[in-house]
């Protein structure tokens, strides 16, 4: 059982990290810039943590620049106010990602602008064999390691992690929660302490300083990935471009 536990903890914090810091912080918005070698080695790195839900960062930061320059309109890739429920918005999602990924819609340049992309690396991670492939994995490690077969409920967890991500930030904090700044959007903070979405939940916060490294703003709040990019900065793995934020 605690094996069973250990793995789904960490399938859940080292994906969403590779979200947020690799697709999020650096993809979609420039926070920092890092070296080539730096940029292809959390590639893989997202590749393996999310495993079947990978996502492409550049197609990820394109979906991310349109979210916040149309936020809550009609042309905004997830949106509460246009969808009936939190399924259809995800499924809206999904398919504008594969129209972006398969370049079968014009967009922007703006939005296509200093996006990190690995072509080769993108299309095999979303190819079915891939996601069949690690959905394999996290069927294999429940069938060896599984005290009862009631632990495999968790398995469609695993194998939908990051679209299971997308969907509390792009949901529940555009209808729930409290605000801290004045937006003109329905963005809000779902958490004043964020230790289960790792900072994403200050989705108010970040909607006012989108570029900002540290999603925490007020007093009490705390984005657990901002020490680590402090860390990186320091390592030279980084370099932040604010460093102000």
């Amino acid at each position: 059982m605690v094996l069973i536990l250990l793995f789904f903890i960490a399938h859940w914090y080292l994906s969403l990290f590779a979200q947020s810091f690799f697709h999020h912080r650096y993809a979609a918005h420039c926070a920092f810039t890092m070296t080539r070698f730096w940029e292809k080695f959390f590639y893989v790195y997202s590749y393996i943590t999310q495993g079947s839900s990978y996502m492409s960062p550049r197609v990820y930061g394109i979906l991310h620049r349109i979210h916040h320059a149309y936020t809550d309109t009609e042309n905004d890739p997830h949106s509460p106010s246009y969808d009936k429920n939190l399924v259809a918005m995800m499924w809206r999602t999904s398919i504008t990602y594969v129209n972006i990924l398969k370049n079968r819609v014009p967009v922007e340049e703006r939005f296509t602008r200093n996006v990190p992309e690995w072509r080769w690396l993108d299309w095999w991670g979303n190819t079915w064999y891939s996601r069949i492939l690690w959905s394999g994995v996290y069927v294999w490690f429940y069938v060896a390691f599984a005290p009862s077969a009631w632990w495999y409920l968790l398995i469609p967890f695993h194998i939908l992690m990051g679209p299971l991500h997308g969907m509390i930030i792009n949901w529940f904090a555009h209808k729930y929660g409290s605000t801290n700044f004045e937006t003109g959007n329905t963005s809000k903070n779902l958490f004043k302490v964020d230790l289960l979405m790792l900072g994403e939940g200050y989705h108010n916060n970040h909607h006012k300083f989108p570029s900002r490294t540290n999603f925490a703003y007020q007093k009490g709040e705390f984005d657990p990935v901002y020490p680590v990019v402090k860390l990186f900065s320091k390592l030279r793995i980084i370099r932040v471009i604010n460093t102000k934020a």
